[in-house]
């Protein structure tokens, strides 16, 4: 039997209106302005998903080449700090690094200054994924701002930053997931 599409999202004007039938003291622009940020959140990860598998890596992946990438030279990090920049526990680092390893794109070794101590290391193929990757996002990125002049995506850049140092602020163990959601 083929999978069959359920309902379609309702509009965020539906949503809304909805929102204010069962709660009356809600602020229609604050829930239009959170609201589309959560949609777009989703709707950019689904885009980010499908080009990392056009790569033949997940999401997640790219986000443990982009720590080691933005970790800088020599692009490399131990399993407890990856974890921590990305909000997993230590065994779901640990199944995910050896399953990076696995295809070619991490290594794990011994830290020789201190041999109980494990260094992951981007590989050159690794490497050229992340690149690869960031190419793609770069494009479709553009795209969904071509509407947009320079000043505004300026203008933009600085509300939206303003946003995310307001639940920083107020949530700062909020950086990771909760979860892995390999």
């Amino acid at each position: 039997m083929a999978d069959t599409p359920g309902p379609a999202e309702p509009s965020l004007d539906e949503q809304i209106a909805a929102y204010q039938r069962e709660f009356q003291d809600l602020d229609p622009q604050v829930e239009r302005v959170v609201s589309a940020l959560s949609r777009l959140n989703r709707r950019m990860n689904v885009a980010y998903g499908r080009q990392t598998a056009e790569l033949g890596i997940s999401n997640a992946e790219w986000e443990v080449l982009k720590a080691l990438v933005l970790a800088g030279e020599p692009y490399s990090l131990g399993p407890g700090d990856l974890a921590k920049r990305l909000g997993l526990t230590p065994a779901a680092m640990t199944h995910r690094i050896d399953r990076m390893v696995g295809e070619g794109l991490v290594t794990r070794e011994r830290d020789e200054s201190n041999r109980v101590r494990v260094i992951v290391g981007i590989t050159e193929e690794g490497r050229a994924k992340w690149l690869d990757g960031l190419r793609m996002a770069t494009v479709f990125e553009e795209e969904l701002l071509q509407d947009l002049s320079n000043d505004e995506r300026g203008r933009l850049g600085e509300m939206l930053t303003r946003l995310l140092r307001r639940v920083e602020e107020a949530q700062p163990d909020a950086g990771g997931r909760l979860s892995d959601l390999d």
